[in-house]
């Protein structure tokens, strides 16, 4: 069992900035990939980062040049630093591990840019 705490969403201006954090039960060490997700209303959860075990970190378009992913091992921490935010970025943001063949999600953590 992997439990995984999200915390830094928020309310923000588009143009704005926000750092999501993920906190992980276990040690991140353990993972061999790691990923942020979002979820939009009425639409399909998206992939918006992921780091694999050699810290490659991949994005789609949509958020490439804006969005970065890290993880802190010492803290068993991933982060997702978000700049230049757009309207369309509002969602609930989703961290994600695949550990010994499930598949982990935590809570969610709620993004909303507007004016």
């Amino acid at each position: 069992q992997v439990q995984l705490v999200e915390s830094g969403g928020g309310m923000v201006q588009p143009g704005g900035s926000l750092r999501l954090s993920c906190i992980a039960s276990k040690s991140i060490f353990r993972f061999n990939a790691m990923a942020w997700y979002r979820q939009a209303p009425g639409k399909q959860r998206e992939l918006v980062a992921h780091i694999s075990s050699g810290d490659i970190t991949n994005y789609p378009e949509s958020v490439k040049g804006r969005f970065t992913i890290s993880r802190d091992r010492a803290d068993n921490t991933l982060y997702l630093q978000m700049n230049s935010l757009k309207s369309e970025d509002t969602a609930t943001y989703y961290c994600n591990v695949e550990y010994q063949g499930f598949m982990y999600w935590g809570q969610g953590t709620q993004v909303t840019v507007s004016s």
